[in-house]
């Protein structure tokens, strides 16, 4: 992961939606480590949450302090960074845990189709009315593509059992995860915004939320195979945490949030490639309909997404605002 600092106004619209599809990919691996960590384990999910959190922070401190020395960037008044830093944090929080207590109350399957396609839908209106970003009908039918994609992902061929009290929890981590990426995408159109600061104080804030119920659930874990649990702990909190929520975060302050939230789809098509290849699942009917489904429609909305962000391009006569190096 590249250390360097970036001023997401100044990252290029192609560079942030390689970022973010590294990140949809990077996201959809940690499932897979996840459930190597409870097989190898007795570490609950608030706790492994709070490990990812802050070994993750541990690698991104230890990533700022290895980069080299370069011109400070242009720096926010403390009062806005403490604001972005405890919203953004907690924003993080309730998108995971409220994730968490969906999965328990009314199983995997469901509780992602409801997080995952209500983000859309809510990133999209939030969008619209709070930004002013207008998804136009090729938007709307890519959004549409990759929800119907997702629910013929995840419900093909399963007898998954909808309880509303297991939707109300996934609903409002819908809701933390919009708030989250709406915010990035407005501070980052608003003016110059470190985002690995951005990431070093989301998961500061997020780690001092879930220590509570990590403490609960059980904070320290038991196992006969202590190597193979940090080898796992340190690849969740290194690539899914620490690099994916680095380039998530430089990426969402420059591109449409409703692209940003269609293009993350792509953790569950990475979570069942994983499961076919690596965890021995049969490749069915219903999963490869919906992989391509979902697949087709975030190529669609990246490519819609470079082609305005080139028509639109810098006004010609007025200099590119002076970014950090």
């Amino acid at each position: 992961m590249s250390t360097n600092p970036n001023v997401s106004s100044g990252l290029p619209v192609g560079h942030g939606l390689l970022c973010l599809i590294v990140t949809g990919a990077a996201w959809g691996t940690a499932g897979a480590a996840a459930s190597l960590v409870y097989r190898t384990s007795d570490l609950g999910a608030f706790g492994l949450s709070f490990w990812r959190c802050a070994l993750g922070l541990l690698f991104l401190l230890a990533g700022r302090g290895l980069r080299p020395k370069t011109r400070p960037a242009p720096t926010e008044p403390l009062p806005r960074r403490t604001v972005r830093a405890l919203v953004t944090g907690l924003g993080l929080a309730v998108f995971q845990s409220a994730y968490f207590a969906a999965v328990e109350s009314t199983g995997l399957a469901v509780a992602t189709v409801v997080t995952l396609g209500a983000g859309p839908v809510l990133i999209a209106l939030g969008a619209r009315l709070l930004l002013g970003e207008r998804l136009g009908a090729g938007g709307v039918l890519a959004v549409g593509g990759a929800l119907a994609g997702l629910a013929v992902l995840t419900f093909g061929g399963s007898a998954a059992t909808v309880r509303p009290a297991g939707v109300l929890p996934a609903l409002l981590s819908a809701a933390g995860y919009a708030v989250m990426t709406l915010l990035t995408r407005w501070w980052g159109r608003s003016g110059a915004v470190d985002a690995s600061d951005t990431t070093v104080s989301a998961f500061a804030v997020t780690g001092l939320c879930l220590l509570p119920f990590a403490l609960h659930d059980g904070l320290l874990p038991h196992t006969a195979h202590p190597a193979r649990l940090l080898w796992l702990l340190c690849y969740i909190a290194a690539v899914p945490t620490a690099l994916a929520y680095a380039l998530y975060f430089a990426g969402a302050a420059v591109v449409r949030s409703a692209t940003v939230s269609v293009i993350m789809l792509l953790e569950p098509v990475t979570a069942a490639v994983l499961a076919v290849v690596l965890l021995g699942e049969r490749l069915t009917a219903a999963t490869a309909a919906g992989t391509l489904l979902m697949l087709t429609a975030v190529a669609g909305l990246a490519v819609s997404e470079a082609r305005g962000a080139g028509r639109r391009g810098p006004v010609p006569g007025r200099p590119r605002r002076p970014t950090a190096p």
